[in-house]
């Protein structure tokens, strides 16, 4: 998810793109580590995508 569509989303938008994306990236971890992940790239990408929308979130709360 890019840093443009981030900033379009509401904050009840984004609490709940955290916490599905979040869980993802837990069950994604727990796959990696059972059996070694095709791509483990995937997880970074995902972590990084967590990051940028809690974020986005306190920036949000700070402006408020």
């Amino acid at each position: 998810m890019k840093q443009q569509e981030i900033t379009k989303l509401s904050v009840e938008d984004l609490n709940s793109r955290i916490a599905d994306v979040s869980t993802q990236l837990t069950k994604m971890k727990l796959t990696h580590g059972v059996a070694p992940m095709e791509n483990p790239i995937q997880i970074r990408k995902v972590r990084r995508t967590v990051a940028r929308l809690k974020t986005e979130l306190t920036k949000r709360e700070a402006q408020a």
